[in-house]
């Protein structure tokens, strides 16, 4: 690397979209025009120049492993670490959270303590087979990242203080089959001094992990801070196995051990010392009193994967399982190599499970923030081959600037590793299901909600959920979404903005039914839509013919899903754009 060049400040930042507010909005809207640009100067301190770090220069790290297979308890610490992120000669070390392994199970076959890294160790577990686990925050009284108090946070209303109180955290098992007590809502924080939510229950959860093998990830989603604590490292992979998976391993009809490899994807930006860098000016405020500030979106121009810049991986000429998992703040990757695919690549599973059947790419692949994608890609033909996954996936998605370098590249492939002739090749199965993903049940009601944007006190932009007939809802207003216990419900959800929104529903599992274009009377008061026209319906992608937790609703498109609820009690559903999710892009909803 280039260290005087990376030390070099620079004016780059994660660009923030500025859209227009309710009160200016058109009468008449046909969402799904190009987006416009905004300033990028939303550093308070220099940052380095993101050019001159070098790509494919560091090895792939791979999270430790934490075999929880046959159920048991842990204790997972949350706390402070430094790690080299960079990598490349200059020797900077990268102040980060994670999480790391305290203690041994009760049950036999337990382990010591691992250290704090993010990602945070792999949990693999097993289905029918509960997992307990102890979430310490260790976490500093101070934050590494600029908190804005003006936004509804942990601490809003309150004499609390991050110096006097600590940082507030919980964990929430994204894609989990979970307890409202053991989710891990916004409002179930704790602190290292004790200090807890309103919706605090308890620091031990519990998993029953009493659904179908999935690509599972836990991440801090505390109110307020997710954006800031997910982005300080708050994150790990929850690989859960069943009979049939375990099965198809041990007849090699999947590759295994060494052969799987999980991939969380995420954009950083950094200080010239190596620190992480995060936004903390307003791209436009002309009512702003000054301090810290939420950011619109944030788009990072280092590609980080399991928390390495730009890594390189060696791999056998054979087929490999990869599990990938979108992790950044707002991000979205359209992955593909060159293109297209020189090599294949089978895609086989989808958030919450396998798919139908294995479907061939042809194509790129789009991950939303939150999603999860499980690949079988095949090297065999590559020996000596060096292979670049890249990114074209415009920010913001899908109609913003071009990906340019060095955001065009992700991870590269080293074809490299002498063939072990001992380890037979895996055949896939020719479907994984017996037939594509349905949720069971006709559907009790049909709910019409809505995607709108908007702007806050200040002049910020701040994207907003509600239902087609009320406009806009905040946070605190009363709950409108009211699922019984034991049935299913179809919810469309109208897009009335400039961009994709990967919608996320904690609890349930969902079928994707499918889309269409919709243009409709926006009040402009309110945001709600009338005189509603619906154009004709698109079926949902090949990928999303398994079980879906997070969905991609297009701009000026009605997305459509089906979801059983069998849990009572209150959960959160939200864009999972997670600088959206923290500006009141989240509401609650309460199974009754």
């Amino acid at each position: 690397m280039d260290r005087r060049r990376f030390l070099r400040a620079t004016s780059l930042a994660g660009g923030v979209l500025l859209l227009p507010e309710l009160g200016t909005a058109p009468a008449r809207a046909t969402p799904g025009t190009r987006l416009p640009h905004a300033d990028d100067r939303l550093y308070r301190t220099p940052i380095a120049d993101p050019g001159a770090i070098p790509r494919f220069v560091n090895e792939l790290p791979r999270p430790t492993r934490v075999n929880l297979l046959n159920g048991g308890d842990r204790t997972l610490v949350m706390g402070p670490a430094l790690q080299d992120v960079l990598g490349g000669g200059p020797g900077l070390r990268t102040p980060v959270w994670g999480f790391g392994q305290a203690g041994t199970a009760r049950r036999r076959g337990g382990a010591g303590g691992a250290p704090v890294t993010w990602p945070g160790p792999t949990l693999v577990a097993r289905k029918h087979r509960p997992v307990r686990i102890r979430w310490v925050n260790a976490l500093p009284f101070e934050h590494m990242l600029p908190v804005d108090t003006t936004i509804h946070w942990a601490y809003s209303h309150t004499d609390r203080t991050i110096a006097d109180h600590g940082v507030p955290t919980v964990v929430h098992l994204h894609g989990g089959h979970t307890c409202p007590e053991d989710d891990g809502h916004p409002d179930a924080w704790y602190t290292p001094a004790g200090v807890t939510g309103p919706r605090f229950a308890r620091t031990r959860f519990h998993y029953g992990n009493d659904q179908e093998a999935a690509t599972l990830w836990y991440h801090d989603h505390t109110m307020g801070l997710t954006r800031l604590n997910v982005y300080a490292g708050l994150a790990g992979f929850y690989l859960l196995r069943d009979d049939r998976e375990l099965a198809l391993i041990e007849q090699n009809r999947l590759p295994r051990g060494p052969y799987e490899l999980e991939l969380m994807i995420q954009d950083r930006m950094f200080h010239p010392d190596g620190r992480l860098a995060y936004p903390d000016v307003p791209a436009s405020s002309p009512l702003w009193q000054g301090g810290p500030s939420v950011q619109h979106e944030f788009f990072g121009r280092v590609i980080t994967v399991n928390g390495r810049a730009w890594p390189y991986v060696e791999v056998e000429p054979r087929q490999y399982r990869l599990r990938l998992l979108n992790a950044s703040n707002s991000r979205f990757y359209r992955l593909s190599v060159g293109g297209g695919w020189p090599f294949p690549a089978t895609w086989i599973g989808a958030d919450g499970g396998f798919l139908h059947k294995p479907h061939r790419l042809d194509g790129p692949l789009v991950l939303s923030p939150g999603e999860r994608a499980d690949l079988v890609v095949d090297f065999r033909d590559l020996r000596g081959a060096v292979l670049e996954l890249g990114n074209d996936a415009p920010t913001p998605f899908p109609k913003g600037a071009p990906a340019a370098p060095p955001t065009d590249k992700v991870l590269q492939f080293r074809v490299t590793r002498p063939y072990d002739r001992k380890v037979a090749e895996p055949l896939l199965p020719g479907a994984f299901r017996e037939a594509p993903y349905r949720v069971a049940g006709s559907p009790a009601r049909t709910r019409r909600l809505l995607l709108l944007d908007g702007r806050d006190g200040f002049g910020r932009p701040k994207p907003r959920l509600g239902t087609v007939e009320r406009g806009a809802l905040g946070w605190n207003d009363p709950v409108t979404e009211d699922p019984r216990l034991n049935t299913s419900e179809v919810w469309e959800v109208f897009n009335a903005t400039y961009e994709t929104h990967p919608v996320h529903l904690h609890l349930a599992h969902f079928q994707v039914l499918g889309r269409a274009p919709f243009t409709a009377t926006r009040d402009p008061r309110t945001g709600a839509l009338s005189d509603i026209s619906v154009g004709r319906t698109q079926p949902p992608d090949p990928g999303e013919t398994g079980p879906k937790d997070t969905v991609l609703a297009p701009p000026g498109q009605v997305t459509r899903i089906k979801a059983h609820f069998d849990k009572c009690g209150l959960y959160v559903w939200h864009c999972h754009i997670l600088e959206h999710e923290e500006h009141e892009m989240m509401r609650n909803y309460r199974v009754v």
